[in-house]
């Protein structure tokens, strides 16, 4: 009896364990880009959710074991900075420039490439890897920013600014050759 009785209470532990698994790894492992096991910071794992149903995967990986992703017939490797012998913020000025004038930018393109990258680097962050794409991230939400700004769109979120993003940049591009960082802060000024 008593081993009946201890079999049905570790029976029961399994699975009220069993059940409370899954809902942590579901919300998790919701975007196919997520391929480690680290935990995600509130924020990014709330823009993979977002992301989880509007990205797909490849079977190609771009940085680490992240596969390819891909939004809007653009993917990741289609303008993945690792693969450039310029730096980030190089890369990033000369790859996500806006039109002239900047209203004229296509916002939706530089949102989908944001989207691809912020996917990335979900991914990246799921693995505990190296997180060098948060400078053209940052730089892509900058633009973002900027494009709305000019375009007459309200921006809500005090942390999708101008003036936030361009301090994310710059916080995230200290290393970054000054002349780089100059153009930067002349974009911040440059919105209509």
């Amino acid at each position: 009896m008593y081993a009946t009785k201890s079999l049905a209470a570790i029976a029961a532990a399994l699975a009220i364990g069993a059940s409370a698994a899954p809902t942590a790894l579901s919300r998790r492992q919701n975007g196919c880009f997520i391929v480690g096991t680290a935990t995600l910071p509130q924020e990014t794992a709330d823009i993979a959710d977002a992301l989880a149903s509007t990205v797909t995967c490849g079977t190609a990986t771009t940085i680490g074991n992240v596969p390819d992703v891909t939004a809007n017939g653009v993917s990741f490797s289609d303008i993945d900075f690792s693969k450039s012998s310029s730096t980030p913020l190089q890369f990033a000025l000369d790859t996500f420039a806006t039109a002239d004038p900047l209203a004229d930018s296509d916002l939706a393109t530089f949102q989908t490439n944001l989207d691809l990258y912020q996917a990335t680097e979900a991914g990246i962050r799921s693995e505990g890897g190296d997180l060098a794409i948060k400078e053209p991230k940052f730089f892509l939400a900058f633009q973002v920013a900027r494009i709305k700004t000019a375009q007459g769109i309200t921006i809500e979120d005090a942390g999708q600014t101008v003036d936030h993003l361009l301090g994310k940049v710059q916080k995230n591009a200290g290393k970054a050759d000054q002349a780089l960082l100059t153009q930067v802060n002349a974009l911040a000024t440059q919105l209509s």
